[in-house]
């Protein structure tokens, strides 16, 4: 018997409707386009208006839409794991309802937080799952809804961040493609520097702390850059010396789309054209959750059966990773 490997073999996404251009921000916090643009690469981003939705909105738009695609029966998917850092509410799942609400009522559901690496890490948990032989049909979703802490009088986080969802079924493969390695990491030590405070078990929301306005993320922008720049490219790096790849080898580098320097850093580092490097930052800012399965959702027509994929990210805790993957499918 072969070995089972664990491939993607459908993507789905959802961004809203709402553009929030730089020129908008421009109107609301002292910045302009031109500042936005040179630092982050972002010229827009997506939010989700609508009062009373929030991400499940978002994780079941891109569900339903991968779930059309791929003339899926909802009812055969086994597990659903909706990786976010903006839940619906501390309680209860996101993943639940999620799941509930798409049909999948054959599955168990769970959410998976690690800020910005989230997706990343949902990814090997997804993988092992198939590996194992248990499960057949699992659904990853990474969504997130940003703008529900994003004080936009802060203008170090509300020019970044915007809200959408990616999803990724996972099935056995046989053939040897899918996920072939990963070096995933994370150091608590860096929590300081990037975190959505307030409303947490160490530190519930007051009436004084909501009229201060700590229930906002904050991030040390400049530690966080640094740190991103130096770990992201540097397991980058590492899987494709363990792996013996080169340049050549590799056809895409999907790389988390929080600042366009710290991805074009990467791709530096491991020597990787510029059409190689998947790239949406500029129209939704960083999604955190769904950056990578948004990538996967803009760039599937391109994307080849048998290409060689580095998954790269950073996020809050601090945690990073990257991921060798080969692309199951021909679009």
């Amino acid at each position: 018997m072969s070995k089972i490997t664990a491939a993607i073999t459908a993507v789905g996404g959802y961004v809203p409707d709402f553009v929030l251009s730089n020129k908008v921000l421009e109107t609301m916090v002292e910045t302009n386009d031109e500042w936005i643009t040179s630092r982050t690469g972002i010229k827009e981003r997506r939010i989700l208006k609508e009062e009373g939705k929030g991400t499940s909105f978002l994780a079941i738009k891109a569900a339903e839409d991968l779930i059309q695609k791929k003339g899926l029966d909802p009812k055969e998917i086994e597990l659903v794991i909706v990786c976010t850092a903006s839940p619906d509410m501390k309680a209860a799942s996101t993943a639940a309802y999620t799941a509930t609400q798409i049909g999948a009522v054959n599955a168990f559901s769970y959410d998976l937080e690690a800020a910005c690496s989230s997706f990343l890490f949902g990814m090997s948990t997804a993988a092992a799952y198939i590996e194992s032989g248990r499960y057949k049909k699992i659904l990853l979703i990474g969504a997130d809804k940003n703008s529900s802490f994003i004080n936009y009088k802060d203008r170090a986080t509300c020019i970044i961040f915007g809200d959408g969802a990616g999803a990724v079924l996972f099935e056995p493969n046989e053939d040897g493609l899918g996920l072939q390695d990963e070096l995933l990491r994370s150091n608590g030590e860096g929590r300081e520097f990037l975190q959505a405070t307030y409303g947490g078990s160490s530190y519930p929301i007051t009436k004084d702390t909501f009229e201060e306005g700590k229930h906002y993320v904050f991030q040390d922008g400049k530690t966080v850059f640094k740190n991103a720049v130096f770990n992201m490219a540097d397991v980058a790096e590492k899987i494709m010396d363990r792996n013996q790849l080169t340049n050549d080898d590799i056809a895409w580098l999907a790389a988390h789309q929080a600042n366009k320097r710290i991805i074009d850093a990467t791709a530096n580092r491991i020597n990787l054209e510029e059409n190689k490097v998947m790239m949406n930052i500029q129209r939704y800012g960083n999604t955190t959750s769904a950056t990578l399965p948004l990538l996967l959702f803009d760039y599937e027509s391109q994307l080849k059966k048998g290409d060689k994929i580095i998954f790269a990210a950073f996020g809050g805790g601090f945690t990073w990773g990257s991921i060798y993957f080969k692309w199951a499918y021909n679009s």
